[in-house]
C-alpha cells in the first residue's frame, strides 16, 4: 500500500513538472527567478543590463526612492508600510510613523519624495488618500523627519489636503518632484465621468492638475494664476486626467509627466506653468465601452498643450506610472533617456529624447509579466530599479554587467 502511494506520488510529481515545463513552453507560467542574472536587453557599450531581484514579498509598492548619496532605498506600500532597504546588503526593515492612510480602490499610502537635503534635515515627503469623518477621502501632502537610528518618522505634518473629499477611489494621481524652493504634485480627476462639465476645467478647485507650493506647503507668490480671481493660487497647471508619474530633466530642468488616458489616449507631457493640458477637451483617448471620441483632437484645439507622446484610441494603450531620466554612469549609452513604468502593458518602456519629442526603444522587463509601478536609478551602482507587481518580487534592478 505505502508503495503503491509513493509510485502515485512520484507520478504526481511529474505530472505537475511536465505542466509547468509545457507552460512555460507556452509562456503561460512564469518562473520569476528563472532569469535573475541573465540580461534582459541589448548590450549597451561595454556593458549589458541584467535582472537581479532587491526585494520580495513587501506587498503592493508604490514609489520609491534613494537617501542622496546612500545605497539604501525607500519604498511605499500601498496599505500603509514604509520599508528601508539597502541595495547592497538587501536588508529590509520597517519604518514608522507612516501616516494613518485609506486604502482602498486607487487609495492608500502612494508616492515618496526624499528632500535633496536630507542630509541636513532628514525630511521625507509622502502622498497618501485619507478620509474625513464622513469616510470621503482626498489626497494629502505630508512631511516627516526620518530617524534612521530609530527606524521611524518623527513630526508629521500635513502640509496640504486636495479638497474636495468625495467618495470615489480613483484617480488621487499623486506623484511628487522637489526642483529647488518649489514643490510640483499631480492631482487627479477622482474618476469624474461629466465630459461635458468635467472638473479638470473647473479651476476653482484642484482635481484634474499640477499644484506647485514651497516645500513648507505655502503657496509661492510667483505661481502663474496668483492674482486671478478664477484660479486657485496654487494651481500650476489644469486640463489633467490622472498624472501617475513625474521627473526633471537632469539637463533642461523641465518638469515631465506620465498620464493616463481613458481608454488609451495614455501621454507623456512637459509641464508649462500656467497652461491648459486639455482632459476632456481634447484627447486621443476614447470612452471604454462605446470607444466614442471625447472631444476633440490636441492639435484641433487652440489654447491648450499638445503631449510630447501620446497612444492613441484603437493602439491598446500604455497606462503609465512613475518615470525617471537616467544620469547616472553604469550604462553610458542610455545617459538623459526617459524611463517609464507600463502598468496593464506589463513592460519598462525606453525613450530617447529627440529634437521631434521621444523615440521609443526597445522595452525592458516585458518578459517577466510584471506591471511596473515606479522607477528610479541607483547612482551608486548605476542601476535603475524598478517597483514591480504581479508576484513574489516587489523591487527589481536592472544592473550593468561588464561583458567579458
Amino acid at each position: 500500500m505505502k508503495r503503491r502511494i509513493i509510485i502515485l506520488a512520484a507520478i504526481a510529481v511529474l505530472l505537475v513538472a511536465g505542466l509547468t515545463y509545457h507552460l512555460v513552453q507556452q509562456g503561460l507560467f512564469i518562473d520569476e527567478k528563472a532569469r535573475v542574472g541573465t540580461p534582459v536587453g541589448k548590450p549597451v557599450n561595454d556593458v549589458e543590463p541584467v535582472l537581479e531581484i532587491v526585494a520580495e514579498d513587501l506587498g503592493q509598492i508604490w514609489a520609491i526612492d534613494f537617501l542622496p548619496g546612500t545605497s539604501k532605498l525607500l519604498a511605499n506600500e500601498n496599505s500603509g508600510s514604509l520599508f528601508l532597504i539597502d541595495t547592497e546588503t538587501l536588508e529590509v526593515v520597517e519604518i514608522t510613523g507612516a501616516p494613518e492612510v485609506a486604502a482602498g480602490g486607487q487609495g492608500g499610502l502612494l508616492d515618496l519624495e526624499v528632500s535633496p537635503d536630507f542630509a541636513e534635515d532628514s525630511l521625507v515627503y509622502l502622498t497618501y488618500s485619507a478620509a474625513n469623518e464622513a469616510g470621503a477621502t482626498t489626497t494629502h501632502l505630508a512631511r516627516a523627519a526620518l530617524d534612521l537610528e530609530e527606524q521611524r518618522l518623527n513630526n508629521l505634518e500635513v502640509l496640504y489636503i486636495a479638497e474636495p473629499f468625495l467618495a470615489d477611489t480613483s484617480h488621487y494621481g499623486s506623484r511628487v518632484v522637489i526642483q529647488g524652493d518649489y514643490l510640483y504634485m499631480t492631482i487627479g480627476d477622482r474618476g469624474d465621468k461629466n465630459f461635458e462639465d468635467h472638473v479638470s476645467q473647473d479651476t476653482t478647485n484642484v482635481l484634474g492638475t499640477t499644484i506647485r507650493l514651497l516645500r513648507d506647503g505655502t503657496v509661492p507668490e510667483d505661481n502663474p494664476f496668483v492674482g486671478d480671481a478664477n484660479v486657485l493660487d496654487e494651481i500650476y497647471t489644469y486640463g489633467h486626467r490622472n498624472a501617475q508619474g513625474m521627473a526633471i530633466h537632469p539637463e533642461t530642468g523641465e518638469i515631465w509627466q506620465s498620464e493616463h488616458g481613458e481608454r488609451d489616449g495614455d501621454e507623456i507631457n512637459i509641464i508649462y506653468g500656467g497652461n491648459n493640458y486639455g482632459w476632456p477637451l481634447a484627447t486621443y483617448g476614447c470612452t471604454y465601452v462605446t470607444r466614442q471620441a471625447i472631444g476633440v483632437l490636441p492639435e484641433d484645439l487652440d489654447d491648450t498643450i499638445n503631449p510630447v507622446h501620446y497612444w492613441e484610441c484603437g493602439s491598446g494603450g500604455f497606462p503609465p506610472a512613475g518615470m525617471t531620466f537616467y544620469d547616472a554612469d553604469g550604462f553610458i549609452g542610455w545617459q538623459g533617456d526617459l524611463f517609464v513604468g507600463g502598468l496593464a502593458s506589463q513592460y519598462l518602456a525606453h525613450f530617447r529624447v529627440t529634437d521631434d519629442g521621444l523615440e521609443e526603444l526597445d522595452p525592458l522587463l516585458e518578459e517577466e509579466g510584471w506591471r511596473v509601478r515606479d522607477v528610479t536609478t541607483g547612482h551608486h551602482d548605476g542601476a535603475i530599479y524598478a517597483a514591480v507587481e504581479g508576484g513574489s518580487v516587489s523591487i527589481a534592478r536592472i544592473a550593468p554587467k561588464p561583458i567579458d
